[in-house]
């Protein structure tokens, strides 16, 4: 490996930087410190934010838009969001807008709710990121591009989405697509053809696979290397963010986040480990603003302990223990762990689940995560407990075959074969997996269903679309299934349905549960509670970057407690991995000897 605070992989960077790997490894961090350093050495960079839940504005410091933004105080550099949203209006506007005043309103009326789903959303962003990564005049202003991408598995999905729609427009015949008339795409294909190709040009686009020095985080990145490698994306590096090592000998914990380092770092996977690999050091403050993101890659970064005062008193708040003797009285009902990638929703999720379970009650962990794997969190053979994950590939052929059976009756040959293609479509992915959620949610009915979901913007999408299908129910007396039919007043249902917000005692965490707070209220859906997860300020650490960072913590474990929750669990940092039953159980703040006496 080479050295800590090593930027060797920034003396002959490509044009083309994409930053990928699982929630919360730092990707934004690292992303913002190299496109700095890179304007530092007079360089003209734009940074691009890919995530539907980006937070890109709040570390840079400068308000963002969907045109690229100078960052102050950093010459030569600018910052963009891709904002879904307002990308499907601009994609639906093209689609629609030239029929207007030719058809009849009920017909433009009809086509614009046509394009009002998920699917929209994700092929119109989509088609912002192919233009900045394959229309080579689009960005001529600027010598590196570097993409800030979403979590792994939303990632994985935009970056195989050209390869995708490139061949379902080969093998349409119809003309006509979920997204409209595939004339609006053709346009598109040259476009998507030369993203592909970018992506796959060694000398044009490197991948940087941010990691943490934790089993799980490696183990993804490993999963993305494979796969990416598999589509041909040959040219990766890794960044091992956040390596820390302890101060004080005689701070066991300290010396325990450090073993629990190196531990992962021997066994890492060996694909990844033949890598170019360069490591980052744990800092004792969250790098916000461009003075402390600059520090990510300096040789010695500043010190900020005296921007500190006294220690605060902290406000009082409950256990998990506490929080899941709450959930319990309902008997049986959904809980759903969201927010930010990175957080721990599986691992709080795998808690609460293990602790119910072991209770004597009927559990069901899932998942919504494309990267979350709740088996190697979980172990195996855990009485009451059953678990499974809502695969997108494998929920997409169950649904095509499903629609394929009920359809082949009342169909011809050709009409078979125009609805076999027209399911060819990746639009199809996200009805599959909708209906599968339902499927999922309806279980809560007859048991306890923990759900944890995937980062806050895929999930936002999600709730998106359950409204989308809601309002056609509330229209159209269709003939859906029930789970789909009861989904969105079950979600909406508080008790039947309990979101717990997880996040950090950081900004950029607690800002982001904040907004999906915002976004679920306006669904009708009102969190049951949050959970602050890996609080130093809850351990007694001397070590001096542990300390300091729990110091940090106060003002954000306030803002939870007093402007957002109605009621706050936190969760202090453990020295142990929590992987496996007892563990897991021992976070939730019981062991199987306690309650057997219970």
């Amino acid at each position: 490996m080479t050295p800590i605070h090593s930027t060797a992989f920034l003396d002959q960077p490509t044009r083309i930087l994409f930053f990928t790997g699982k929630g919360g490894v730092g990707k934004t961090s690292l992303a913002c410190a190299t496109a700095i350093e890179l304007a530092r050495r007079n360089k003209r960079v734009l940074l691009v934010s890919t995530d539907p839940a980006s937070n890109l504005d709040e570390v840079l410091g400068v308000p963002l838009s969907s045109e690229p933004t100078p960052v102050p105080g950093v010459p030569q550099l600018a910052a963009l969001n891709i904002d879904p949203e307002a990308a499907a209006r601009r994609y639906r506007e093209r689609v629609v807008g030239p029929y207007r005043g030719i058809l009849p309103d009920s017909a433009i009326a009809s086509m614009e709710e046509q394009l009002s789903g998920a699917c929209t959303v994700e092929i119109a962003a989509f088609d912002e990121f192919t233009k900045l990564l394959g229309d080579a005049e689009a960005t001529a202003a600027f010598d590196h591009i570097l993409f800030d991408t979403a979590p792994t598995g939303h990632t994985l999905r935009l970056l195989k989405l050209p390869a995708a729609w490139t061949g379902f427009m080969a093998e349409n015949t119809t003309g006509t697509s979920c997204l409209g008339p595939l004339s609006g795409l053709e346009a598109q294909r040259s476009l998507y053809e030369a993203s592909l190709q970018a992506l796959t040009q060694p000398h044009t686009t490197t991948l940087l696979l941010v990691s943490r020095p934790e089993r799980s985080a490696l183990n993804e990145a490993e999963r993305t290397r494979a796969e990416l490698a598999g589509m041909g994306v040959g040219n990766q590096r890794l960044l091992i963010n956040g390596i820390f090592t302890a101060q004080d000998p005689g701070d066991a914990s300290a010396c325990a986040l450090q073993q629990r380092g190196q531990a992962a770092l021997a066994a890492m996977p060996r694909g990844l480990s033949l890598l170019p690999c360069t490591r980052i050091p744990l800092l004792p403050f969250a790098p916000m603003g461009v003075r402390n993101l600059a520090a990510l890659l300096a040789r010695h970064p500043h010190s900020t302990a005296g921007e500190i005062g006294a220690a605060p008193s902290l406000p009082a708040s409950l256990s998990l223990a506490e929080l899941i003797d709450e959930i319990e009285t309902a008997g049986h009902g959904v809980v759903m762990t969201m927010g930010k990638g990175g957080v721990g929703k599986t691992t709080l999720a795998s808690a609460i689940a293990v602790a119910l379970a072991q209770r004597g009650h009927a559990v069901h962990l899932t998942t919504t995560d494309p990267a979350a794997h709740l088996s190697a969190t979980v172990g195996a053979g855990v009485p009451n407990l059953t678990l499974s994950r809502i695969d997108p590939a494998a929920e997409t052929r169950r649904y095509t075959e499903t629609v394929l059976a009920a359809s082949s009756p009342q169909l011809d040959a050709q009409g078979m074969a125009l609805l076999e293609e027209d399911l060819r479509s990746p639009c199809t992915e996200e009805i599959a997996v909708f209906s599968a959620f339902a499927q999922e949610v309806a279980a809560g009915e007859h048991g306890f269903v923990v759900l944890d979901t995937a980062p806050t913007g895929h999930t936002i999408l999600l709730l998106d679309a359950a409204e989308a299908y809601h309002r056609d129910v509330a229209r159209n007396a269709s003939d859906l299934p029930e789970p789909v039919r009861q989904l969105l007043p079950r979600l909406r249902d508080p008790r039947f349905t309990r979101v717990l917000l997880v996040t950090l005692p950081e900004a950029t965490p607690v800002h982001e549960a904040a907004r999906l707070q915002g976004d679920l209220q306006r669904a009708g859906i009102t969190p049951f509670a949050w959970i602050v997860n890996q609080s130093f300020a809850r351990g007694a650490f001397t070590d001096p970057v542990l300390a300091e960072r729990g110091l940090r913590e106060s003002p954000f474990l306030s803002e939870v407690v007093r402007e957002h929750a109605q009621r706050t669990a936190v969760v202090a940092w453990q020295p142990a991995e929590p992987v496996g039953a007892a563990a897991l159980l021992r976070l939730a703040g019981q062991t199987a000897a306690e309650l057997a006496r219970s």
